[in-house]
């Protein structure tokens, strides 16, 4: 029996596995194939929809994928991958609970995707919060929908400004569509509050170099910076953050302030498992990999994703970007490659055609380059739904979002801060020291 284990749930992981799934029928039923996926979550996220979710938009459910329900052939095992010794084909496996221990393969796929890529800055691990998962997204919400609240409540003007400060460090799509969905959100829900108006808010946008939204192009790019600043978003260009000590920001031009709310979407890099296998690495932490998607001189290995350097053959001496738009097309070459490699056929290369970037700028406002064709406002929010639209995995959950979307239209939109969530606990623990 060949045993095909995958490194990561996440795009590359979860459709290369829905793929193999699909390609060998006939040899999972008979048992002379086994598929294994390894991941901390039983889902696979869809990180485009983390801004709607943050801004209520999408409900948090309705934005993953159950790996179980979708992957009914493939043993699903929940931990990390905390060594892989391809040497002798074996990754060590740390469930979520109890003791590690190692599980062996025949062919490998490191598809365990990236992190968030941190600065050494002081104060930035103790306020700052990242903006890759689920659960990222809907603290955030909770956080500003709280501190909204505080500042209604308190009377101390220094701790309101502060409460109604935002800043986000990174300006790329992370970064600029968590920022404008959210501003979209707060200036909406000022409506239920008595003391608090849209010109209270202080939105901060703190990029390094010198424009935002590289992908959509220069011309696209300007238009959303020209159209951020217009709704009073403090945008900073070639601006780095210096310091966050006890949410007091300071900033590389010399702006000091305080805020309370800190959200870090400056890059990612791979996940840290690289750092703990026998595979080669690149200069920049990725597994090298060839066009063909399997390791550079290693048998039996396999990488895509955010966490392999793929040579982009189509733009000589550049790499795919890591981007959703290149892991699912991976996926698709990556699952069609292991299965000319179990065969002993020759692999294919991984060929694509830019298609272009679509972003949200919160609700009925967004940007679009797609095959040279730029769109902007509504017409570019149109069709950044539709286009992620069509991308979510199975019918189920795009009706789901769908339903989201309509309700959204037809209601108006929610502003309560469920912030207790994270801390569940909490009430009891005071009901029994009572």
């Amino acid at each position: 029996m060949k045993d095909i284990l995958i490194v990561g749930g996440g795009y590359v992981g979860m459709y290369t596995a829905l793929r193999l799934q699909r390609k060998l029928r006939r040899p999972l039923k008979k048992g002379d194939v086994r598929i294994t996926v390894i991941d901390p979550q039983s889902y696979m996220t869809y990180q485009p929809f983390l801004p709607e979710a943050a801004a209520g938009n999408v409900q948090p459910r309705h934005m993953v994928a159950s790996l179980r329900r979708l992957l009914p052939k493939v043993r699903i095992l929940n931990g990390m991958v905390t060594k892989v010794n391809h040497a002798a084909k074996r990754v060590t496996f740390q469930p979520a609970e109890g003791e590690e221990r190692e599980v062996g393969y025949d062919v490998v796929v490191m598809a365990a995707g990236s992190i968030s890529r941190t600065l050494p800055i002081p104060g930035l691990t103790d306020v700052g919060i990242g903006f890759k998962s689920v659960a990222e997204a809907i603290a955030l919400r909770n956080r500003v929908l709280s501190k909204i609240d505080l500042a209604e409540s308190t009377e101390d003007p220094a701790l309101r400004k502060k409460a109604l400060t935002f800043v986000v460090v990174g300006g790329g799509f992370a970064g600029v569509e968590a920022l404008a969905e959210l501003e979209d959100m707060a200036k909406d829900a000022t409506r239920y509050y008595r003391n608090i108006k849209p010109q209270d808010f202080h939105w901060v946008l703190v990029e390094a170099s010198n424009r935002i939204l590289p992908e959509v192009g220069p011309e696209m790019g300007r238009w959303t910076l020209e159209q951020l600043r217009e709704r009073g978003i403090d945008v900073r260009m070639e601006t780095r953050l210096n310091s966050a000590v006890g949410g007091h920001i300071e900033l590389s031009d010399g702006t000091a302030f305080d805020a309370e709310t800190l959200v870090w979407t400056a890059g990612v890099k791979p996940s840290q498992v690289v750092n703990a296998t026998d595979l080669p690495i690149d200069d920049r932490g990725r597994i090298k990999a060839t066009p063909r998607l399997n390791v550079e001189d290693t048998p039996d290995a396999f990488a895509a994703g955010d966490v392999a350097g793929v040579p982009d053959v189509t733009m000589p001496g550049e790499y795919c970007a890591p981007n959703a738009q290149h892991a699912v097309r991976q996926a698709k070459v990556l699952a069609d490659n292991i299965v000319r490699h179990l065969d002993g056929d020759e692999l294919k290369e991984y060929r694509h055609k830019y298609v272009g970037s679509v972003a949200g700028l919160g609700l009925h406002k967004g940007v679009a380059n797609v095959y040279g064709v730029k769109l902007r406002g509504f017409p570019a929010w149109f069709m950044h739904r539709t286009y992620h639209l069509s991308r979510v995995p199975t019918l189920n959950r795009k009706v789901r979002v769908v339903v989201d979307w309509t309700l959204a239209l037809l209601f108006k939109r929610e502003t309560i801060s469920l912030g207790e969530i994270e801390h569940p606990r909490d009430g009891f623990r005071a009901a029994v020291n009572s």
